[in-house]
């Protein structure tokens, strides 16, 4: 499976509008084909970053979905929708990922993601990307699987996050060596407290993956983005 992720510059005027584009359009669409599928219709809240950025996830079964996709976009059915919503943003940056062989989501059934725009409440979620040093790629990986992840499983019940899912940039993405962790924040009230007070030292001390994960990487980012209500994995 490989995850086209886009990050989405709107034109705040076109903001409403540009959603509904993908919920009635890029999403009926794009289920035209079995091995293709819009995952996630996220927001960056306003205050958290630059206005009016959204992100959006779409599953593709493989290269050849892939292509079929961009063929579709060239000169197909989704020609004249690509160009409409290209009147409605600034810029869109795209990249290719692929979720490694041990990430909780790595055999999603595509047929199983529905299409129909069904409401929900909206889930918060936490992006963070990691950009582990040279040579460094599969040593973040694997401290992340036998480290990062039994941390959270550990502390499950007063964990602030749930871990769905880990991305590795694919190949010909703009950089190589970049780690998603996919995370869903089940308590969205305690994040005042993250972001008010200095974490405490039992969190950054070593045998922590705040401190041990300094071995493979210092830069990464954190953002926090909550779903559209009818967003399908919402």
């Amino acid at each position: 499976m490989l995850l086209l992720h886009e990050v989405h510059t709107i034109a705040g005027r076109h903001e409403d509008e540009f959603e509904d584009a993908f919920r009635t359009g890029w999403m009926k669409t794009l289920a035209h084909d079995p091995d293709a599928r819009l995952l996630y219709y996220l927001k960056l809240a306003h205050g958290t970053g630059r206005a009016y950025h959204h992100t959006t996830i779409t599953a593709l079964a493989d290269g050849a979905a892939y292509e079929r996709l961009a063929r579709r976009i060239q000169s197909g059915d989704l020609r004249t929708w690509a160009a409409d919503v290209d009147g409605m943003r600034h810029e869109v940056k795209g990249k290719l990922l692929l979720p490694v062989d041990w990430s909780p989501m790595r055999d999603l059934e595509l047929a199983t993601v529905p299409t129909d725009g069904r409401e929900h409440d909206a889930v918060l979620y936490m992006e963070d990307s990691a950009w582990p040093y040279e040579a460094k790629l599969d040593t973040y990986l694997e401290k992340a699987r036998t480290h990062y992840a039994p941390s959270l499983e550990q502390r499950s019940e007063r964990s602030l996050l749930t871990l769905l899912a880990v991305f590795q940039a694919a190949l010909g993405a703009p950089r190589r060596r970049e780690v998603i962790l996919w995370q869903r924040v089940d308590f969205p009230e305690r994040l005042p407290g993250l972001f008010t007070r200095e974490l405490p030292a039992q969190v950054k001390g070593p045998g922590t993956w705040m401190h041990d994960a300094l071995d493979v990487r210092d830069d990464w980012e954190s953002r926090l983005l909550r779903s559209a209500t009818w967003s399908p994995l919402g």
